[in-house]
């Protein structure tokens, strides 16, 4: 039970001893800075080759047949993935429970932190199993009073002030409080996340498989009911769980959300920590921890309950940093994802799921710019028919799951919402691949504003 913050003075002869320590229990990166360079150059080129791919789809004799020929691959794939039968999860206690660490970087969180502490310092794990830091990451509200005075109560809570002027995000918050810790697994929550008692009961037995490196739990909208914008964002959390476990089942990849995910220390501290030059950490974490060959697990149950955003202008904000961010990732790792040797599912599985999240959103500006200038229908519509079809039949039964005892005729209104309220995704994606390519490489965090507006998901 302490409050830990870092001086003022950069000078100061003991902050130097102490960076000089930590800089020595950091392990040597498994990925060069190097990658992340160049990302406007590498934007710029992915652009023009779509641009220029679906040019020559256009004015080919066998462009509709390649189009067709893809869209039944994807199909074939979808079915896969949609016919995989979840034999459910058997949570067997391990012999030993490995100590956990669970990190938060507030910034700002005056409305939602109490609320935090109060969950996670109940939870039904052994109290010297598990630790809880909180890195107040320069707040200038309220965050720190309130830590403060939590601190006297739980001995779990752990808190870490970084200094004004601290850079790196989220993720050097995370980094910098990262070698304080003791947990074999690190964790990794929002401020706003809540969490029921059994949480880690749930989680660490998954960890019993020595190939798992890391665990993703399954997010919920806890303030879905609060308006349309709050009812797709628990559409699409649904349909990303739904996929989630289901291409693990079938072979696939398994993704971090940032949120609730679990990390193993071993396998964290291979990739490097989490990197500072990328503005969604956790999907730059996800493709690390894949080509260091470690697997990413599923929770299905219970689920993290997250605020949802309730604003079109804070939403924009958000899926645009999702947006670029993945995108960042891919073009940072691009080559040694080429070049890894991966089962064939894995290989599939990650080409069909980018096609669909960036190829496909950033071709759709051009197919339907040469489709008009040609008074003919857009080229990729048998794929996009593909895709939408497969998303449309996940949500449905994404929605199923997190709603069992729901109206299948609620729950076809809500697919039907959903899927309406994920077209979205195409104007942020293709837009912001644009800029990506003509603006030079800027890093901005920029913070989603949580409300306090948690009531209960039903």
């Amino acid at each position: 039970m302490s409050v830990n913050s870092w001086p003022e003075n950069d000078s100061c002869g003991e902050l130097e001893e102490l960076e000089s320590s930590l800089t020595d229990l950091t392990p040597p990166p498994l990925f060069p800075p190097h990658n992340y360079a160049r990302r406007r150059f590498k934007a710029a080129v992915f652009l023009g080759c779509v641009w220029g791919g679906t040019l020559v789809l256009h004015f080919s004799v066998w462009g509709s047949w390649l189009v067709m020929g893809l869209a039944a691959c994807v199909g074939v794939h979808g079915l896969r993935i949609l016919w995989r039968r979840d034999r459910g999860l058997v949570h067997v206690p391990p012999g030993s429970l490995p100590s956990v660490s669970l990190l938060v970087a507030a910034k700002d969180e005056e409305a939602v932190i109490g609320e935090l502490v109060e969950s996670f310092c109940h939870l039904d794990y052994p109290p010297e199993g598990y630790e809880l830091w909180v890195v107040d990451d320069c707040s200038t509200d309220r965050t720190p009073e309130i830590l403060q005075q939590m601190c006297a109560k739980y001995p779990q809570l752990q808190v870490l002030c970084r200094p004004q002027g601290s850079t790196g995000g989220k993720s050097g918050a995370l980094n910098q409080v990262l070698p304080l810790t003791r947990g074999e697994i690190i964790a990794v929550f929002d401020a706003d996340a809540q969490v029921t008692p059994d949480l880690l009961r749930q989680v660490v037995p998954l960890f019993d498989c020595p190939q798992v490196g890391a665990v993703q739990v399954s997010k919920a909208i806890a303030n879905a009911p609060k308006n349309l914008l709050t009812q797709g964002q628990s559409a699409e959390m649904a349909l990303d769980a739904f996929f989630q476990r289901q291409r693990i089942l079938a072979g696939g990849i398994g993704e971090l959300r940032g949120n609730g995910q679990f990390v193993r220390r071993v396998a964290l501290e291979r990739c490097g920590g989490w990197n500072e030059e990328t503005i969604t950490d956790d999907l730059d974490l996800t493709l690390r921890l894949h080509l260091d060959q470690w697997d990413i697990d599923f929770l299905s149950q219970p689920r993290v309950q997250e605020e949802g955003v309730t604003g079109v202008m804070a939403l924009w904000h958000q899926r645009n940093r999702w947006a670029e961010g993945g995108a960042q990732s891919y073009l940072d790792y691009w080559q040694p994802l080429v070049r890894q040797r991966w089962q064939w599912r894995k290989s599939v599985d990650l080409l069909v799921f980018w096609l669909i999240k960036y190829g496909l959103p950033t071709a759709a500006v051009p197919d339907l710019l040469f489709s008009l200038t040609r008074n003919r229908l857009p080229v990729l519509i048998p794929l996009t028919s593909v895709t939408v079809t497969i998303s449309l039949v996940g949500m449905f039964l994404g929605l199923r799951r997190l709603y069992p005892h729901q109206s299948p005729g609620r729950t076809t209104l809500q697919t039907l919402w959903g899927t309406f309220y994920m077209m979205h995704w195409l104007v942020v994606v293709a837009s912001v691949t644009l800029r990506m390519s003509v603006r030079p490489k800027r890093l901005k965090w920029v913070k989603t504003l949580h409300r306090g507006d948690l009531a209960r998901a039903a």
